[in-house]
């Protein structure tokens, strides 16, 4: 997910015309309780912005771990009951102790793809799983232990860091939505075919018509709408199958570790720890952007709170089936853009997500878009992840020689395992898990220059104030 820029605090909302008994109130906009003729509509933009971020993470990892039909429609299950939960914690959550109380929304990050990818290929089909979850279990450990901590180490993430690594995210993950494009299975015999490069084509113009001529809402749901068109596009071909609607459960809760138990691999574990510390970078970075929007300044206890939230979805999510958690920052510009900055908006939004996981036949609704059709959106998807990153690398200072040596450094890192998938194959198996990942690489050197360039015997150009933690 890629960090909201920073910039001035927006103005305090001015009540909508035909709500003016809302115009004078003691309660915080934060706190306020909308009539639900504004409550659900604001809800509903919140999951229209954030699902095809929830169902990404689980819709590629359980592609690429062979899972079938039915395994895919419960990790997507999982995902989004993980998601729910922990967007509620943050929004209600216990005065404190855990959830910022701020209009935070909190899912499975797509930054977590690419090394769970990475774990995936070095482990047999039976262990990939396993070994992933055992990984993310202790990446939410160490994301509790550091957390009240973690204002002190921002000034090592400055967005000359974390733009790179954003960047990279993008960049490394654009593969997968190539594959999608040419039919998903590599080894089909009409993988590459035109029919599937022609839904991919069509999908793509779809969503490119309606973010050009779209208005409000519609324009801010256009890969939603991609997404659906597509497949609806797809069903007189016989590109779509809806068969396992039949199959799916209405209604179930996830079972716990259906995947296999985990287990634990401490080249797994260092590059998941490694990816936990971006996550909660961003997350901190949209705790502070938040706090302005909502003018509820974010301070180090807020973000502690935050963070410790973002440990126990991440620690307790892989029994369910869920992955590394962190904030979603396409939400933080939906409270932006409508200026609605109540925390129960985000609240029900949340409470849907996880109705929306007890009931496995929706997670399978979403499964049976064809390959070809999450592959022409899956371009924009992580096209614009890579595009966040370069804007942030565009606020960090690149008139500075040494800022662009590292970031060429770092970005050159993070690409060797996509131009050369081999680069790496002599080195020990917990090296190729580490470097394999081009997100894992490329923060690891871009961390390693940052400290190099701007705090071993010099003091920081690029810190922060650290935030006083409880």
């Amino acid at each position: 997910m890629a960090l909201p820029a920073k910039g001035p605090a927006p103005a305090p909302c001015s009540t909508p015309p035909g709500h003016t008994e809302d115009a004078v109130t003691s309660v915080h906009p934060v706190d306020e309780k909308l009539h639900p003729s504004r409550l659900v509509p604001a809800a509903l933009q919140h999951i229209a912005a954030m699902y095809a971020g929830v169902v990404t993470p689980p819709l590629i990892i359980g592609q690429a771990c062979g899972l079938d039909l039915a395994a895919r429609t419960r990790l997507i299950a999982a995902s989004l009951l993980i998601a729910g939960i922990a967007t509620l914690i943050q929004t209600i959550g216990v005065k404190g102790f855990v959830g910022n109380r701020l209009p935070f929304v909190n899912a499975a990050s797509s930054a977590g793809i690419a090394p769970i990818l990475a774990i995936a290929e070095t482990n047999d089909p039976g262990q990939q799983l396993p070994a992933v979850y055992g990984a993310v279990m202790v990446a939410g450990v160490f994301c509790l232990a550091v957390g009240p901590f973690f204002g002190r180490l921002l000034r090592f993430f400055p967005p000359l860091v974390t733009g790179v690594v954003i960047t990279l995210i993008g960049v490394t993950l654009m593969p997968v939505p190539v594959a999608w494009a040419q039919g998903g299975d590599k080894e089909a015999a009409d993988f590459g075919a035109m029919s599937h490069l022609a839904l991919a084509g069509f999908t793509l113009a779809v969503i490119l018509l309606i973010q050009r001529f779209g208005k409000g809402f519609v324009k801010q749901v256009a890969l939603l709408f991609g997404l659906l068109i597509g497949t609806l596009a797809a069903v007189p071909f016989g590109m779509a199958d809806f068969s396992a609607l039949s199959s799916a459960p209405v209604a179930a809760l996830p079972t716990p570790f259906a995947f296999g138990a985990p287990v634990f691999q401490p080249a797994a574990i260092l590059s998941l720890c490694i990816v936990m510390l971006v996550l909660m970078t961003e997350s901190s970075a949209g705790m502070l952007a938040l706090g302005e929007i909502c003018d509820r300044k974010a301070d180090g206890r807020t973000i502690t709170r935050g963070l410790r939230t973002d440990g126990i979805a991440t620690l307790v999510g892989p029994v369910f089936g869920g992955f590394p958690t962190s904030a979603f920052a396409q939400n933080v510009g939906v409270v932006s853009l409508t200026r609605v900055r109540s925390r129960y908006v985000v609240a029900v939004a949340g409470a849907t997500l996880l109705v929306l996981g007890a009931f496995p036949v929706l997670g399978a609704v979403v499964s049976l878009v064809p390959m070809p059709v999450l592959g022409g959106a899956g371009i924009v998807l992580f096209g614009s992840i890579a595009v966040s990153g370069i804007r942030t690398l565009a606020e960090a200072g690149l008139d500075d020689s040494s800022n662009i040596i590292l970031v060429a450094v770092a970005l050159g890192a993070g690409i060797i395992p996509l131009a050369a998938p081999t680069f790496y194959a002599d080195f020990p198996a917990w090296a190729q898990t580490v470097l394999g990942s081009g997100i894992s690489a490329g923060a690891l050197v871009a961390v390693s220059l940052n400290l190099f360039f701007h705090h071993l015997g010099t003091r920081s150009r690029t810190a922060v104030p650290a935030l006083k933690s409880s």
